[in-house]
This record gives C-alpha cells, structure tokens and sequence, in this order.
C-alpha cells in the first residue's frame, strides 16, 4: 500500500509538471539548498529559489539514556521493521496518540500489552468520556495501564527487556516501544544559514501565513508545530504556496477533526465537555450508543459511542466525539454542522439511511433534545 501510495504522488508530480530530486537537503543560504546522495555514488545538486517550503516532518523522539537496538528496544519507525512481527508480550511507553494506537493494534493481535505513561489517564485532549470508554475497551484485550509512572532505566537481556520504573516496579517483555513525542527533523538543515532556528523539540515558529522569521521561507506539517495532523499538513502546503505567489487564500478552518487510528477509531471535533465547562458554557449533551444502531449490530460492532455537545442558548453543535468503527468518517457530518444555525434541529428532522452509522445522529439529537426539555 505505501509503495502504491508513492507511486501515486510521483505520477501527480509527474502530471503537474513538478521536478523531484531525492537526497539529503541543507541551506547554503537563504535562497540555496544544496542536495545530497547519502550513499555518496551521486554528486550534490544545488537548487536555488525565490520561495522554499519546509515540509520535513518529524522523527520519534528518543530519551537519552535508552539503548535503542531496532530489535527488542524501538520507537515508532522501528516498530514497522520488528524482527518478530507480533510479539508475545510489549511494554508501550506513552499513552499520546502514538502509543496508544500501537498497544490496541498489537493488543488486537494477541499480544500482552502494558502501557506505561506519567499522567493518570489516557489521551489528555479527548473528551474525558470518550478516553474513559477506551481504556475500558482496551482493559478488555487485556491492556495493562501503569499511569502516573516514570521509566528511570531500561535493562536489555537476550530475549527480553526489563523496564525500571520510578516506582521500584519491573515491566519483563519482548518488545519495549517509546511513544513519548516527536521531534522536528531540522538538525541536519543547517537553518542558520538561512537565518532560522529551531525550538528544543526542532520545531520551527511560523505566523498566520506559515512564514518563517525569513520572510519567503516557509514551514508546514508537523515541523511547525500543532496540531500534527496529515490532513492538516497537507492544506496548510497549500495555503503556504498560495501565499508565497501572491493568490487569493482562505484561512485554515478554526473546526479541524482529528482522527486517532486506535481499535476502535477515535474522532473528535469542536470543544470537549472539559473545555466547555471550564468556560461556563451552557450546554446539552446527547447520546447514541452502537449498541442502539442496527446497522453496528449487522456489523458485529457494538462497542461504540457517538457524542454530541449542544448549546442551550442557540441549539448549535459546540463538540461532536465518537469512539467506534468509522469514526473518522462519522465526524465530517458534524464538522459540517457545527457552523449552522440549530444544528441540533437539523440533526432532529434529517432523514439518514437505514441502516446506517451515520444515524447515530439523528439519535444523538433527540437524545439531545430530550435532555434540553427535561431541564427546562
């Protein structure tokens, strides 16, 4: 599929009329970027440009300390080149989008997974509600959470690696992943030769447009920070060029979804019940569990939650989070909404096909609904 997906973006490349050169780039200066053939059997190429975007990504960022050997002690690109495919058991250090993602797909395969994180719950910016359902799902894969812990060492035998936490505890597995954060992948860029720096965490500081501090370099995707998302990154590519040509610009939509790839998917998009609370917001929330649906049933799929937050005032959608199957797509129909005028009225008269996952709406508003009369 990656293979297929490349060949896909080259032959865009191709039919578009953009060049491609591989290899490793470094500014000579602020409008040169020399690029080089890591295996040496190339000469270096230099390109030089009026505008230059910098879409670098991340790599895993790696504790100082940890023995990283590609074998039993890896991050999150190791992972892809484990020598034992599915392991029998796995320590998982991180319990972000990442690390949680990993530990219910190798969980999903059989493995026994423990999840060790320093705070005392799953995902900090998903909806309470939603992390809590799971944490349950994955408890009954038997995912093991070990919250409010720290690794203080990490001890590798021949065919397993004892984590040490801070709390005299001794984790024994197979595999032991780190999920703890990305670093931007700026060091080998040489930016101070075009005026620029990076962050601790290699990250680079941009401005409405995705300008840098020098003016006709920009930064997009993951190395310029938050939110980090694929999706995100690739409208924020565009937006940089239109910028840097002068044409006509949308601002990016403040309502982004993000998609969690977990077992089950996780989406969410507007404000959590946390946030919303914390801001004295006066709010409904309405329900629908898969369980209720039929076509979740027809699937097989009944551990699932679609969750809308309503405004009392004016009926507005303000959050909609879903856990289960397709909830990555589930969430567009409430992005789409979240900017209309009673949604929530809308959500209560649409007509949805049936069977559907995408009928969780309509329940979730005369949940709604409901709740809004009840406490009139």
């Amino acid at each position: 599929m990656v293979a297929d997906e490349t060949a896909l973006v080259r032959e865009q490349f191709r039919r578009n009329g953009v060049g491609l050169l591989t290899g490793d780039a470094a500014f000579d200066d602020e409008h040169t970027v020399r690029i080089s053939d890591p295996s040496a059997e190339t000469e270096d190429a230099t390109v030089t440009a009026e505008n230059i975007v910098l879409a670098v990504g991340t790599r895993p960022a790696r504790p100082e300390g940890v023995d990283f050997d590609e074998r039993r002690v890896i991050d999150s690109d190791g992972i892809l080149r484990l020598e034992q495919r599915v392991p029998r058991t796995m320590t998982v250090v991180g319990g972000g989008v990442i690390g949680v993602e990993y530990a219910s797909m190798f969980a999903a395969m059989g493995t026994r997974v423990t999840l060790v994180d320093a705070r005392d719950r799953l995902l900090p910016a998903v909806d309470r509600e939603i992390a809590v359902a799971l944490h349950y799902l994955l408890r009954r894969r038997n995912v093991t959470f070990r919250f409010g812990e720290k690794v203080t060492s990490v001890e590798r035998g021949e065919d397993r690696v004892i984590t040490h936490l801070a709390s005299g505890k001794q984790l024994a597995s197979h595999t032991l992943l780190y999920a703890t954060g990305r670093q931007g992948a700026t060091a080998e860029l040489a930016l101070e030769n075009a005026g620029l720096q990076a962050d601790k965490r290699g990250r680079i500081e941009v401005d409405a447009e995705f300008r840098t501090a020098t003016r006709h370099i920009f930064a997009v995707g993951d190395v310029a920070g938050p939110p980090g998302l694929a999706a995100t990154s690739m409208e924020q590519g565009r937006l940089a060029a239109l910028h840097a040509f002068g044409e006509p610009v949308l601002d990016l939509p403040d309502l982004v979804p993000v998609g969690i790839y977990a077992i089950p998917e996780i989406s969410y998009v507007g404000r959590t019940e946390e946030q919303l609370t914390e801001a004295a917001v006066d709010y409904v929330v309405g329900t629908a569990w898969y369980r209720e649906l039929a076509k979740a049933m027809m699937m097989g799929e009944q551990d699932g939650l679609l969750k809308i937050l309503v405004s009392r005032e004016d009926r507005r959608l303000l959050g909609v989070h879903v856990i289960g199957s397709n909830a990555t797509d589930l969430v567009h129909i409430g992005q789409a909404l979240m900017d209309r005028d009673n949604g929530l009225d809308f959500l209560v008269s649409a007509v949805f096909n049936y069977p559907t996952l995408a009928e969780a709406y309509k329940v979730a508003g005369l949940d709604a609904l409901n709740n809004l009369r009840a406490s009139a």
